[in-house]
């Protein structure tokens, strides 16, 4: 193993991997829960549905339910230091996927311009229910954030 090697895997090693609740205070505060839980740098997304400030799902459909879903997930990777690119995978729950995919257009549009023109590794799985019963969208992910960007006390 050369000197280099070895500095990278004494830093690797010894960073602490004890997880990290990350809850911004834009989102509804949570309870039993953390909107992520960020270890070492890769931060695990809870799932996100279209609530909004005021505890409601945003109405409207499933494209503002999608907006706001991601845009929860989105708000949760940027307090860890994250950006979309450091987006691995996301795996999206939907009660209805005809309706998903009859908006697939207005969902790609959306997505576009909250995240840019990356898109992880992602799952589309459909579920007869979510946790709020006028939720249509669930999105959860995982992300690895750089350590440059990584903030480690974040939430």
């Amino acid at each position: 193993m050369s000197d280099c090697q070895y500095i990278v895997s004494v830093r690797i090693m010894s960073r602490s991997l004890a997880p990290i609740p990350v809850n911004p205070s834009s989102l509804p505060a949570p309870s039993g829960y953390s909107h992520g839980t960020l270890s070492g740098n890769t931060l695990y997304l809870g799932g996100q549905t279209a609530l909004d400030r005021d505890m409601r799902i945003v109405p409207g459909g499933i494209v503002e339910q999608f907006r706001q879903a991601f845009g929860n997930v989105l708000t949760t990777l940027r307090a860890a230091g994250g950006v979309p690119e450091d987006l691995v995978s996301i795996t999206i729950f939907l009660t209805d996927i005809p309706d998903y995919q009859a908006h697939g257009k207005e969902i790609g549009q959306a997505w576009r311009e909250l995240a840019g023109p990356v898109y992880p590794a992602m799952a589309g799985i459909g579920t007869t229910g979510l946790w709020q019963p006028e939720a249509l969208i669930e999105i959860t992910g995982v992300a690895v954030i750089p350590d440059e960007r990584l903030v480690p006390s974040a939430g």
